[in-house]
C-alpha cells in the first residue's frame, strides 16, 4: 500500500509545522465523519493561544474536538454544515453556527466562493506508484475543498483505506504533508438497534421489490433494515454513505448492482462509516466507486434507477406530514445532510419509493408523531414531498391524501400510548368530517 520511491522524496513536516501556515481570521476545512483528522485537529488546538477567530467549516466528525472547547471559543469558531455530536454545544453557543444547505450543493458553494475557502486539511491514503493519495472513506465534499483552498495540508495515514473512483489527489496539490500511523475513527450502528427498530426494518422490507436500488441514511434503522434483506435478489446501491451492514448482504449476493442504470455492477458512495472489518472490505475494492456528493446525491441522477428507494429518518413529523430533520425546536441537533436529495430523487424514479422511517416514540416515551412541530423546528423535508411514513407500528402512505387523511393514517401507526390525544388533535383542527 505504501510506495517507499514516493515516501523517500516527498517532505513531510511535523503536525506542529503544518498548522503554522494557519492565520488568524482564516476560514478551514475540516475533513469529517471516519476520516476526521485528528492528529491535525490536536495540533492546531495547541495553537490556540496564538490564534483568533480561525473559522472551521466541517460535515459531520468523529471523535473528540479540542477546538470546540470553550476554553478556545476565541480561538476558534464552529460554522457547521452538518452539526455532530462533538460540536453540538459551539453550535448552539455565541461562538458557534450552522449553514443549512443540501449535502449535494456545498461542493459548489466551495467552488463558486460563496463560501471561500483558505485552508483544507485532509486526511488521505498513502500515495500510489503515480503520486495520488486517495481521500479514502470520505471523498463528500473534501475533493471540492482540495480544489478550492489555496492551502492544502494532508495527514497521510497508512491506515486509510485506498478507494476507487474521483477522490485521487496527487501529491503535488498538497502544500503540506504530515504522516501518521493512526486507526481511523469507527461506529458501530448495529450495536445499537432496538426491538421497534427492527420491526420497523421488517416493514421496510416489504416495501423493497426485487432489483430495487438503494439508499440508506445513518443510524440504527438502516441496518436493520439491511438485515430484513436476505431474501431479496438483485438489490443496487445508490447512497449517500453506508456501514457494515452492507457486507453480508453483497457476500450472500442479494446486492449485485445487475439493474441500476447508473454504474452498473457497483456500489456507489460518497463516504463510509464503520468498524475496522468495513476499512479492509473497501480497501482497493473496486466493486466501490466513491465519487463527489454533488454528483451521488443529484437528484437528476438518482431518478435515473428505476425502483430507487431512499430511507431515512427525522426527529418529529406532524399530523400534515412535515418532517423535522435537524432540529429540536430551536436547538440544532444534526443537519439538512442529503435527505430532500434522495426523498426527491426517489419520487421521481420510475417505481421509486421515498420512505421516512422513525420509532414512534422518543427514549422518554414522548410521541414523534405531533399535531404540530415544536416551536422553531425546521422542516427539512415538506410534506408535500413526504410519501410512505414506516414506525413499528405499520406504514402511512401519504402521497395524494389531504390534510385530514394524512392525520388519520399517521396517528394509526402512532405508538397506542398517543393516538388518543391524536384523535383529539384531528378533531379540533379538522373536525368530524373524514375529507
Amino acid at each position: 500500500m505504501w510506495n517507499e520511491e514516493f515516501r523517500m522524496n516527498l517532505s513531510y513536516i511535523s503536525g506542529q509545522e503544518a498548522v503554522k501556515l494557519i492565520q488568524s481570521g482564516q476560514r478551514v476545512f475540516l475533513h469529517g465523519s471516519a476520516a476526521t483528522p485528528t492528529h491535525l485537529i490536536n495540533c492546531l488546538a495547541e495553537r490556540a493561544s496564538d490564534l483568533r477567530q480561525v473559522e472551521l467549516v466541517s460535515i459531520s466528525s468523529f471523535g473528540p474536538m479540542p477546538l470546540a472547547a470553550i476554553e478556545n471559543r476565541d480561538s476558534f469558531f464552529f460554522n457547521s454544515l452538518f452539526v455532530s455530536q462533538n460540536i453540538r454545544h459551539a453550535a448552539n453557543s455565541l461562538y458557534g453556527g450552522y449553514i443549512p444547505i443540501f449535502l449535494s450543493e456545498i461542493g459548489q458553494m466551495f467552488k463558486k466562493k460563496i463560501l471561500p475557502l483558505d485552508v483544507a486539511i485532509v486526511h488521505v491514503s498513502p500515495p500510489d506508484t503515480h503520486g495520488f493519495c486517495s481521500l479514502g472513506v470520505s471523498v463528500d465534499i473534501a475533493k471540492a475543498a482540495v480544489e478550492s483552498a489555496p492551502i492544502v495540508i494532508a495527514q497521510v495515514n497508512h491506515q486509510m483505506p485506498r478507494t476507487h473512483g474521483d477522490g485521487h489527489i496527487h501529491v503535488s496539490q498538497f502544500t503540506a504533508i504530515v504522516e501518521v500511523d493512526e486507526p481511523l475513527h469507527e461506529v458501530n450502528y448495529a450495536e445499537k438497534i432496538s426491538e421497534a427498530e427492527l420491526t420497523i426494518g421488517h416493514h421496510i422490507a416489504e416495501l423493497i421489490e426485487d432489483r430495487s436500488c438503494l439508499q440508506l441514511g445513518i443510524g440504527a434503522i438502516p441496518d436493520a433494515v439491511l438485515q430484513s434483506l436476505t431474501n431479496h435478489q438483485d438489490l443496487g446501491i445508490h447512497t449517500e454513505m453506508f456501514s457494515n451492514g452492507l457486507i453480508p448482504l453483497l457476500e450472500s449476493g442479494a446486492i449485485t448492482n445487475a439493474y441500476k442504470k447508473k454504474h452498473k455492477g457497483k456500489v456507489l458512495t460518497s463516504f463510509a462509516a464503520g468498524n475496522l472489518e468495513l476499512y479492509r472490505y473497501i480497501h482497493d475494492n473496486p466493486l466501490f466507486t466513491f465519487q463527489e456528493a454533488e454528483y451521488v446525491n443529484d437528484s437528476a441522477v438518482i431518478r435515473k434507477n428505476p425502483r430507487m428507494i431512499s430511507i431515512n429518518s427525522c426527529i418529529e413529523i406532524d399530523l400534515t406530514g412535515q418532517v423535522c430533520a435537524d432540529s429540536i425546536g430551536t436547538y440544532q441537533f444534526s443537519g439538512v445532510g442529503g435527505q430532500m436529495d434522495f426523498i426527491r430523487g426517489a419520487s421521481l424514479s420510475d417505481g421509486g419509493k421515498p420512505i421516512m422511517a422513525l420509532s414512534s416514540v422518543t427514549n422518554k416515551g414522548v410521541s414523534k408523531i405531533t399535531p404540530t412541530l415544536k416551536e422553531g423546528a425546521g422542516v427539512v423535508t415538506t410534506r408535500a414531498h413526504v410519501h410512505y411514513v414506516v414506525t413499528e407500528y405499520g406504514v402511512a402512505y401519504l402521497y395524494g391524501k389531504n390534510l385530514k387523511q394524512r392525520a388519520k393514517a399517521l396517528q394509526q401507526i402512532a405508538h397506542p400510548d398517543h393516538r388518543e390525544t391524536l384523535d383529539i388533535a384531528i378533531f379540533e383542527r379538522f373536525g368530524k368530517t373524514y375529507y
